[in-house]
């Protein structure tokens, strides 16, 4: 897993102890703390183990590419879910969000927002990135897609925000930074949910009018949106299925494993929007 202090990353190790339930395989689930070295020593120690398959959230591909390689290399079929690895071709399946897909969710949400709030001429808005793993790459690709579009039509100054890593606290103060230098940016998308409680946090304290959408609909998400306070800044959330992302990943390790292929080498789940109409309480 990516990292257990992220509830997305829990909800898909509940799927894969699910799918380990239902098809009678051992599942040994570890963390990497969304780091490339420790995500390499995770394989390392596991391929030592003797497991016969690996699946990782490849957050950091440069610093657990060769890891992944050479595991191959030993016998162990790898597979990755959430985020992947272009730096090599030894992947069997790749299980998560169509990402880039979601980042037009997100965008499509963007411009709907300034529309809705009257400030199609000239507004600022902004993202806030986290430009290693893969999946957040396309999220902002995705994101940027749609907001290029509307760029000369609305006059929209677009503010790369910076690389909160992961991590909340970077993420507030990215966006103290931001209000400080745009105090009337408009809305802004975040590739993560940490992002956005981070972000909410700099938009509170600020006093700003900033509108938000995140990407993850973690149950603290739902909460946020749901809350009257709160759901005026953080409007709405792109959502994934992690369980799913937990629970293909499995069937496909274990497919592998008793018939030598995979459905697809590539299994992306769509997308959707979470807001107010459709919000749940955690």
């Amino acid at each position: 897993l990516g990292s257990r202090e992220h509830a997305f990353y829990c909800t898909i190790e509940t799927g894969i102890n699910a799918a380990a339930k239902d098809l009678g395989f051992k599942a040994v689930v570890l963390e990497s703390d969304l780091k490339g070295d420790v995500a390499s020593q995770r394989i390392e120690d596991l391929v030592a183990s003797k497991v016969n398959a690996i699946s990782l959230a490849c957050n950091e591909p440069a610093g657990c590419t060769n890891a992944i390689v050479n595991a191959d290399k030993e016998g162990v079929p790898m597979f990755t879910f959430d985020c992947t690895t272009e730096l090599t071709d030894v992947i069997k399946c790749f299980v998560g969000t169509d990402n880039f897909q979601g980042g037009v969710v997100g965008g499509q949400a963007t411009i709907k927002t300034l529309e809705d709030m009257g400030k199609t001429d000239g507004a600022t808005i902004g993202i806030i990135g986290y430009p290693e793993p893969q999946s957040c790459i396309d999220r902002e690709n995705g994101w940027l897609s749609v907001v290029n579009e509307y760029k000369d039509k609305y006059k929209l100054n677009i503010v790369n925000i910076g690389n909160y890593k992961g991590d909340a606290d970077t993420a507030q103060a990215l966006m103290d930074g931001a209000l400080v230098e745009y105090p009337d940016m408009a809305v802004i998308f975040t590739v993560g949910d940490p992002a956005c409680i981070g972000a909410l946090a700099a938009i509170k304290n600020a006093g700003a009018t900033t509108k938000m959408i995140g990407f993850d609909a973690n149950p603290e998400a739902h909460e946020a949106i749901l809350d009257p306070e709160n759901g005026k800044i953080w409007i709405a959330d792109v959502a994934q299925d992690p369980y799913q992302i937990g629970y293909q990943i499995s069937q496909q390790m274990y497919k592998y494993l008793t018939t030598g292929a995979v459905d697809s080498a590539k299994i992306l789940i769509s997308p959707y929007l979470v807001d107010a109409s459709n919000a749940k309480k955690p």
